[in-house]
């Protein structure tokens, strides 16, 4: 495979003139901040462990930096962008910057929430600078819908980045963090400043690696039934878990049996659990229904 030429990638003069010919304006309804550092797009591409044999699915692309550095390594690249103008100028872009990797790019224009299939082969990697009013729902989608995904690197803001990646114990560990780990080993990757975007947004940027579980977590629950646990946790996440599961379970007693015969103490806070556990309470919901 032949390697393009390096000034195929976008810098801010292209970033700026490309916005400036499609009238285009980032919005903050959509979260959008256009990288303008090439250096920063290889980072990721680098980070991400893109291969050369990689199907990459790509959200939120914008303009086409990131998109533009992943044709360089993957084989094939879908970019899924919901925006009119944005998602009507990337397949010009591509072919005018890398025209020997055009009919390696497909584009999808949708709600990447609402997204079931992709076009071509299965992917294999999810890399994508993520709004950040969505980027949770979104990843946690992506991660649901598409199991051939083995390997994914975000770009977040950066505390949600660390919500993602943090550890039982950890003040910030919650919903997301739960979530992501049912899926995919999860940590932090690094840190982006906010001069590498285009507007430069008003808070630092985090990458989070995440590798698909080798092995499900062992459970006889289905994921909807833990998710209904781990979001009845942290619903009240201050309360013991005996008074935050009582709306699930029916009682808090109820909740008290499931907790105890899944061997976590009723007195626990679901800051503390890990996804593991909180799977033995979801199987132990027929004990928590016969104490109502």
């Amino acid at each position: 495979m032949t390697s393009p030429a390096s000034d195929a990638l976008l810098g801010p003069a292209d970033i700026r003139e490309l916005a400036a010919v499609l009238g285009v304006r980032p919005t903050k309804q959509r979260g959008q901040n256009f990288v303008i550092d090439a250096n920063t797009v290889r980072r990721i591409v680098r980070t991400a462990g893109v291969r050369p044999e990689d199907v990459v699915v790509e959200v939120g692309p914008g303009l086409g930096s990131l998109t533009l550095g992943l044709l360089e390594a993957a084989d094939r690249v879908v970019a899924v962008e919901i925006d009119d103008a944005l998602a009507g100028a990337l397949p010009a872009t591509i072919t005018a910057r890398m025209p020997e990797r055009a009919e390696r790019f497909s584009l999808v224009h949708e709600d990447a929430m609402r997204v079931t299939e992709l076009p071509g082969p299965a992917p294999t990697a999810l890399v994508a600078n993520l709004p950040y009013n969505v980027a949770v729902p979104v990843l946690l989608h992506m991660l649901d819908t598409f199991p051939t995904i083995e390997r994914t690197l975000v770009m977040v803001q950066a505390e949600v980045a660390d919500r993602l990646a943090a550890p039982p114990g950890s003040k910030v560990y919650g919903v997301p963090s739960v979530k992501a780990n049912w899926h995919a080993d999860v940590k932090r990757a690094g840190s982006i400043g906010r001069n590498v975007f285009w507007p430069a947004p008003n808070v630092d940027s985090g990458l989070v690696s995440l590798v698909r579980r080798a092995e499900p977590v062992k459970t006889t629950a289905s994921q909807r039934e833990v998710f209904a646990v781990v979001d009845a946790a942290f619903a009240q996440r201050r309360k013991t878990l005996r008074a935050a599961l009582a709306g699930w379970a029916g009682s808090a007693p109820a909740a008290e049996a499931a907790l105890v015969a899944a061997g976590v103490s009723p007195q626990a806070r679901g800051e503390s659990l890990t996804v593991e556990e909180f799977a033995r309470i979801a199987e132990n919901k027929q004990i928590a229904e016969n104490k109502q």
